[in-house]
């Protein structure tokens, strides 16, 4: 009885004592645990707030009701001059009928102001209509000096009716030398061919006075991308000459520049080169012979060799009048007498007219071996030949 009462009370003693020991436990698995939550909660936060901001600085596009005041130009527009009459017409239409195309802008948040992507011509016209707001596609994200801005200004403009070719060369020039695009690249970018994009830059080649009368109309693009190629004193020459219409066409004018050229050139590889003559220095009544391909050391047998030539060749030529005889005889006889007098000889009148045009295309092709043989001479009469030694003697 009183060992079994012992461990009885053995036994109540050391259970509490169990009991107490897993009661401090708990309290610090419980206390272990509230000090772990917190952390997880903050990482959770931090992860929260990083996929935030993340989202905030990707590109994201919304459409929206803007006012037209707290709107900004691009100073990187391409386009610099706009065609006033064309901008009321706009007006008037968007008064009339309302926007029919949102224009695009970029967000800035330090400012909380608009600024242009595209849509310039509108914003100006929404301002004569007086219009307060104007719907727009709104992109947020995009940094200020972000190369691709100026790419899709480019892009919506080129080949638009009241871009001139200058600003799209300006444009151009920009995307490949200020952002680093190929010209592949903006090629394809603009949706123009790489010849196309690089024929546009070769324009800022042009002398100041070239490009002025090519922004004024005076002179035609296809004619200026070919005095871009000669030097800048023979440029300022050729524009006084065409300005003062002393060629009978386009065709003749780009005859001539490019007879520049190649004189340009043959000069260059002799150890000299020329500048055309202005209307002080030029002579009309210069000898012919002074006009011979290399005149300064043409040798005497070459001399000879194109007088015969010429002689022979000019003597040929005079009996077009012959041919030109015929053709007006053809030109004043009536179809009806045309056609009773071929219709019965071999080939009949199909023959006749082959053999006439025939003809017409041999002397389309003279006419320009012509006019460019007409270009040479007149650049090698109205050239001035200097020689680098005997001018830097002098």
């Amino acid at each position: 009885m009183t060992a079994t009462n012992t461990r009885t009370k053995a036994t109540d003693c050391k259970a509490p004592a169990k009991a107490t020991a897993k009661k401090a436990v708990e309290p610090a698995k419980r206390s272990k645990k509230r000090a772990v939550e917190p952390t997880k909660v903050a990482k959770r936060r931090e992860v929260v707030a990083e996929q935030a901001e993340q989202t905030a600085a990707q590109v994201r596009t919304a459409l929206k009701r803007i006012p037209v005041d707290r709107i900004d130009r691009d100073p990187n527009q391409p386009r610099e001059h706009f065609d006033q009459a064309k901008l009321n017409e706009l007006a008037g239409s968007l008064r009339t009928i309302g926007q029919q195309q949102p224009i695009s802008v970029r967000y800035n948040p330090g400012t909380r102001r608009y600024t242009l992507i595209m849509g310039e011509r509108r914003w100006r016209a929404a301002q004569i209509a007086n219009l307060t707001e104007l719907d727009a596609l709104v992109q947020h994200g995009i940094k200020d000096g972000d190369r691709t801005i100026l790419m899709k200004a480019v892009a919506e403009n080129v080949g638009r009716a009241d871009m001139t070719e200058l600003e799209e060369a300006k444009a151009f020039h920009r995307l490949v030398e200020d952002d680093g695009y190929t010209i592949d690249e903006v090629a394809e970018g603009v949706g123009r061919s790489a010849a196309y994009v690089g024929w546009r830059m070769d324009l800022l080649k042009l002398c100041g006075t070239a490009q002025e009368a090519m922004a004024k109309g005076h002179l035609p693009p296809a004619l200026a991308w070919y005095v871009s190629k000669l030097s800048t004193d023979n440029q300022a020459r050729f524009i006084a000459k065409y300005l003062r219409g002393q060629f009978a066409s386009t065709r003749d004018a780009e005859a001539f520049v490019n007879a520049c050229r190649a004189e340009e050139e043959r000069r260059a590889s002799q150890g000299s080169f020329f500048v055309l003559a202005d209307e002080t220095t030029a002579s009309p009544t210069r000898d012919a012979q002074a006009a011979l391909p290399g005149a300064h050391d043409v040798s005497d047998d070459e001399r000879e060799r194109i007088i015969a030539d010429r002689t022979r060749l000019t003597k040929r030529v005079d009996k077009l009048s012959t041919a030109g005889e015929i053709l007006s005889e053809l030109v004043a006889a009536d179809p009806d007498e045309l056609a009773a007098l071929l219709a019965g000889v071999g080939g009949g009148v199909a023959g006749y007219r082959q053999r006439i045009e025939h003809l017409r295309d041999l002397t389309t092709k003279a006419i320009k071996n012509l006019r460019d043989a007409q270009a040479i001479a007149a650049v090698r009469a109205g050239a001035i030949e200097i020689n680098p030694d005997a001018a830097a003697a002098a």
